[in-house]
């Protein structure tokens, strides 16, 4: 499976970016980050085209996390990924991470699922964190390894 994280914003040198690093390192998937440079105090409208033009670059299933969206249990979560990786183009899936004040409609409309972390505000460097974790997380659930414990 190929998945793509397309996150408005540059990570700096923090335990946040250690941790980012860690989860990708331990993932088999093959997992890219895409770091798309906010206008000085961008908006979402701002930040909006560029985003649609990164999807542009690659078909595939589009998952924008939004507070907006579904929230999901782990495994619920994993069993969605799962279906996702045979139905999306080109066996990818993108998820989105907005800004700081999150995606235009423009982003919300290209997106085949959102999907929310619950219905607290998240700093979007920590939500790489959370997103990376989940997928983890996730993989290992398909794989049937004791990472998550019910």
């Amino acid at each position: 499976m190929k998945i793509r994280i397309i996150a408005v914003g540059r990570q700096k040198a923090s335990p946040a970016k250690e941790l980012c690093a860690e989860y990708l390192r331990r993932m088999k998937w093959d997992v890219a980050v895409r770091e798309i440079d906010s206008p000085k105090a961008g908006t979402s409208v701002q930040e909006a085209p560029l985003i649609l033009k990164e999807l542009e670059k690659q078909p595939s299933l589009v998952v924008a996390l939004d507070e907006r969206g579904e929230t999901l249990s782990s495994p619920a979560f994993a069993n969605k990924l799962s279906g996702w990786q045979h139905a999306a183009p080109s066996n990818t899936v993108t998820f989105l991470i907005g800004g700081a004040d999150g995606f235009d409609n423009s982003v919300r409309k290209k997106s085949g699922f959102l999907l929310s972390f619950g219905k607290q505000t998240w700093p979007h460097m920590l939500v790489r964190v959370m997103l990376l974790e989940q997928l983890y997380r996730a993989q290992q659930i398909i794989a049937g390894h004791p990472y998550h414990r019910q």
